[in-house]
């Protein structure tokens, strides 16, 4: 297996970079080649606040052992090197703009389109399926849940929908998403992938990082199998036991209207009844000057928990039971 200029023949472990073209900025990746069997890509970091996949991912990359893996498994634990070496929330540093919104990227464009482009370009092409860890941002609070895209080729969506089924959360969103973010495209484009939400307000604890690499194990689990994946795993469980996760299909991601001081009523992962007021804002003298109510019954999926609220920006998102 080869990746840019990391080569890793089976039973070999590689660490190296991968550089992006027109900046300063290298991609960290560790390749775990243990056959001749598909290849999956873990990445985490596409939003460089979200802290609790960056860390599985370093220890996964330690921990994975190519006797383990039939097949190859690549690691890129910072995707968005230029937000991360900056402490930044979820946007490239130099042009402002989000990752998960510029795939595939353009190799003349900005950084953030640089970045996209060298995923697209180096990384997608090898992958046989993708796994994206993200959270909650700095300002976010996150009930675990995850997603993997409806409206692509029948068999993408399949696969794809049984990689969910292995992961351990209570809620599984489909989304009608094909363009923009880096799993919607490689959907899109025929690699099955699935994107999990955990954690979040830019912190990590022992608990979810051990969470999220679980999961992970559960989907290699199912992909491969092997001694090494199985043990503390529960992929064949899920599969059976699929209908216990409940399936949201309409997600409402609501922005702020207007700025000023959010005040949330409920916590991500409350349901919420038709009508509820989710939270509400206020003027800097204390006066309400909007309510969010549910337009559904709902589950609080993430919501902004920072005080300061800008106009446009993310307030909060709910999937409609």
């Amino acid at each position: 297996m080869r990746i840019g200029n990391l080569e890793a023949c089976p039973g070999e472990k590689k660490a190296g970079w991968i550089p992006v073209d027109g900046t300063p900025y290298r991609l960290p990746v560790t390749m775990i080649c243990g056959g001749d069997g598909k290849t999956t890509l873990i990445t985490a970091g596409v939003h460089s606040g979200e802290h609790v996949g960056v860390q599985a991912v370093m220890e996964l990359a330690e921990e994975l052992r190519p006797e383990d893996i039939g097949g190859t498994v690549i690691l890129v634990p910072i995707v968005n090197v230029s937000g991360y070496g900056q402490r930044g929330t979820s946007m490239v540093w130099e042009d402002g703009k989000n990752l998960n919104r510029e795939f595939p990227g353009n190799r003349e464009g900005t950084t953030a389109e640089k970045i996209c482009r060298t995923v697209t370009d180096v990384l997608f092409p090898a992958a046989d399926y993708y796994i994206d860890l993200h959270s909650g941002d700095y300002f976010e609070e996150l009930h675990p849940y995850v997603y993997y895209v409806g409206p692509v080729k029948e068999q993408v969506r399949a696969a794809a929908q049984a990689m969910a089924a292995c992961v351990d959360t209570e809620y599984v969103v489909e989304s009608q998403v094909t363009t923009g973010g880096a799993y919607n495209y490689a959907s899109a484009a025929g690699i099955p992938s699935i994107l999990l939400e955990r954690g979040g307000r830019g912190l990590w604890s022992r608990a979810e990082v051990e969470a999220d690499k679980a999961d992970v194990r559960n989907v290699l689990h199912h992909l491969y199998g092997g001694a090494g994946m199985s043990d503390g795993t529960r992929a064949e469980e899920a599969l059976r036991e699929a209908g216990k996760q409940t399936l949201l299909t309409d997600v409402r991601y609501i922005d702020a209207p207007c700025g000023g001081c959010w005040y949330p009523f409920f916590s991500a992962g409350d349901i919420c009844e038709k009508s509820a007021v989710l939270g509400e804002i206020r003027d800097y003298f204390g006066n309400v000057i909007h309510i969010c109510r549910a337009a559904e019954r709902c589950v609080i999926l993430y919501q902004t928990v920072s005080l300061n609220l800008p106009k446009g920006s993310p307030m909060v998102a709910y999937g409609v039971i």
